[in-house]
């Protein structure tokens, strides 16, 4: 387990900047959380008087405040000693700390699931995921993910991300459908992580999303974060948050729809779903970031990751790969050209 300790001062900011993850290695699910992802670990943390309990901690350890409030409920977080509230008021001088149980890591299974292979040898192998399957195990989804998949398809798999992640060197979410390049060993997935952080790996993606661009091509240039009302989505922020460029280009324009095919610069969780929003042009079947209710009645977003390219981690040559929208997608085209 791993301890944080926090006291309180009245003239300060909350948080660390670099709390917030990224596509490539995020977890979705605070139950998969460890104390080695305290990004504030051996720090002093200094809080605001006044602020709740709940509220600071969230901010400080970059985490859900139910996850928070879960850990104030079983005494992990103590202040001046004693246990307190999910609603107590922070005062000028407190103490707190803040311990964080280290649980221990569930293990992927293999499981006999078809998987659409585009590419495979001694070190990567290139998937066409479809729209509804999970990438890794979490928690709600700890069967029939791609993991589980790849477990049974491969002998070998990289470790770096751990035994639920076995290989994943980025993802994408589970109603998002298109290519994924997955490591085999742990040098592949260094080479193709390098290539990540650098924005050298290409990835482009296809979407339709609300409205009629009047544009033909644009640029969101606009930093992503935890949306500070629901930790649970993402938002454009100011604070706390990292840099997030999106490029993309008008390929059709419908009624009250446009199609785009979007090129992805850098790669934060739910980015091209989130910048959509902002420029009100949502894609559309986002039930997170989209109207409730769409006129197609769609259960899922209509993005695709259509195009990847890299650098092969060992021979230095550049591959690149795409792959058709899937049928769902493809009808919901074909109905809006009528």
């Amino acid at each position: 387990m791993e301890k944080v300790f926090i006291e309180s001062t009245i003239n300060s900011t909350i948080g660390d900047p670099d709390s917030e993850f990224d596509e490539q290695t995020s977890f979705s699910e605070d139950a998969l959380f460890t104390g080695s992802d305290i990004s504030v670990e051996d720090k002093v943390i200094e809080l605001p008087e006044g602020i709740r309990l709940d509220v600071g901690v969230t901010e400080v350890i970059g985490k859900s405040r139910s996850f928070v409030q879960g850990l104030i409920t079983q005494e992990c977080i103590i202040v001046n000693g004693l246990p307190k509230k999910a609603n107590y008021k922070v005062r000028l001088g407190d103490k707190i700390e803040v311990t964080v149980p280290t649980p221990k890591e569930s293990t992927a299974t293999p499981e006999n699931i078809p998987l659409e292979i585009l590419y495979e040898d001694e070190d990567v192998l290139v998937v066409n995921k479809p729209q509804g399957m999970v990438v890794h195990p979490a928690p709600g989804a700890w069967t029939g993910t791609m993991v589980n998949a790849l477990l049974y398809h491969c002998d070998n798999l990289s470790g770096i991300n751990g035994v639920l992640r076995p290989g994943i060197v980025h993802r994408i979410d589970k109603d998002t459908s298109g290519i994924l390049v997955v490591a085999k060993n742990d040098s592949a997935h260094q080479g193709l992580a390098v290539q990540l952080k650098a924005h050298t790996m290409e990835r482009k993606y296809l979407a339709l999303v609300h409205g009629e661009m009047s544009e033909p091509s644009g640029t969101v240039d606009a930093p992503i974060g935890r949306d500070p009302s629901d930790r649970k989505r993402m938002a454009v922020v100011m604070h706390h948050s990292k840099l997030a460029v999106t490029h993309y280009t008008v390929l059709e324009r419908f009624n009250d729809t446009t199609y785009l095919e979007v090129r992805l610069e850098t790669g934060r969780t739910h980015q091209i779903r989130v910048h959509m929003a902002y420029i009100k042009h949502p894609v559309l079947g986002d039930p997170v970031y989209g109207p409730k209710k769409n006129q197609f009645g769609l259960n899922g977003q209509m993005l695709h990751a259509a195009h990847l390219g890299f650098e092969h981690p060992r021979t230095g040559t550049w591959m690149k790969f795409t792959a058709p929208v899937p049928s769902k997608f493809a009808l919901l085209l074909e109905k809006l050209r009528k």
